[in-house]
């Protein structure tokens, strides 16, 4: 995900790097925001709170919330949960693992089976040597690649619901949530501000939004879709959002070029290549990790495909931008318009 979602609030835009006290309309709320890094990124919530104290303990369990996911999900760490159940790929083991866990495997073999794998968590061997590729501005050699394609395939992870286990089929096997679990914290960041009394908030990680319920001086969060040329200008779109989530998907800053190529930092599962089209894929929906990996499948799938393969679900809504010869190419589903500000 690349920084491309803005957060306006009533009149004016918010570009603070700092913890900041602001007053609202309804005297018994005041507005307050927390910025601090997580996750490889800044990490940005915004909250309605009846006093300081509140808004403090809220966002300090908030950032504790989100360090316990990331040492869960992280494949950069070798002591993260996720990492240590890659270790058991090809043993035939069953290994029982965390809700969070089994739940964000869940969620991705949904939405892996809905777009055909274009989504897929076992994308790790591939992306790491892409990784390295990006550094060294170097395409990953063919047959390293070759053998770590060989080891992407979502339908190699089994769950087994009634134990709460997962089994990873081949041996070799790497575990990336780069796709999906950005929206999947915004989520569970967002339901730890609710528990602590918190429902007037916005939790925004980078490209991944999860908005609450609406300021008290507005109808809801107002959210900019940064343009895909020039993502530091001014917003092109702006959403009004509550009680869901978007995520918006480009390559906008993290790309290589290489032999005159541009490549994405998204990878095709298929071809194990990083896409070579510019595009700009923003979705909305009712919950974190939906937005995030469709997002990321419709990357991959393009317009045809993508858009058409959330078209049967009612609470996901998605727009395409692409960057062609003619100039700019824009595609949305019929229901794009219900979060659109005129």
């Amino acid at each position: 995900m690349d920084i491309r979602l803005i957060v306006a609030i009533s009149a004016g835009l918010i570009f603070s790097t700092t913890h900041n006290l602001f007053s609202a309309v309804d005297p018994l709320y005041q507005r307050f925001q927390f910025i601090e890094p997580h996750l490889g990124t800044l990490v940005d919530l915004t909250l309605y709170a009846s006093s300081e104290a509140v808004a403090n303990d809220a966002a300090q369990a908030a950032f504790a919330r989100i360090k316990e996911l990331n040492r869960i999900f992280s494949d950069y760490t070798s002591d993260s949960e996720a990492s240590r159940l890659c270790i058991t790929a090809g043993s035939g083991a069953r290994v029982p693992v965390s809700d969070e866990l089994f739940e964000l495997l869940r969620q991705s073999e949904a939405i892996s089976e809905a777009t055909g794998g274009a989504f897929d968590v076992t994308i790790g061997p591939v992306a790491k040597l892409w990784r390295v590729a990006r550094r060294q501005r170097r395409l990953p050699p063919q047959e390293p690649l070759d053998t770590a394609r060989e080891l992407v395939g979502w339908t190699n992870v089994q769950l087994q619901q009634e134990s709460q286990t997962v089994q990873l089929l081949k041996r070799g096997m790497q575990l990336d949530f780069g796709g999906i679990a950005k929206g999947y914290i915004a989520q569970q960041t967002r339901d730890v501000l609710a528990r602590c009394g918190i429902s007037r908030c916005l939790v925004s990680i980078a490209g991944d939004i999860c908005a609450g319920d609406s300021p008290p001086d507005s109808d809801g969060w107002k959210i900019g879709i940064a343009p895909l040329i020039d993502p530091n200008g001014p917003p092109t779109y702006f959403l009004r959002l509550e009680n869901c989530s978007v995520s918006t998907s480009g390559d906008a800053f993290q790309f290589v070029q290489i032999d005159g190529i541009r490549y994405s930092h998204i990878v095709n599962p298929s071809s194990g290549l990083g896409l070579t089209y510019r595009s700009s894929v923003t979705v909305v929906a009712s919950d974190g990790a939906t937005a995030d990996g469709f997002a990321t499948a419709i990357t991959v799938l393009g317009v045809e495909k993508g858009l058409r393969v959330v078209e049967p679900f009612k609470d996901v809504a998605a727009l395409m931008v692409l960057n062609v010869e003619q100039g700019l190419s824009i595609h949305e589903t019929r229901n794009f318009k219900e979060w659109l500000i005129p």
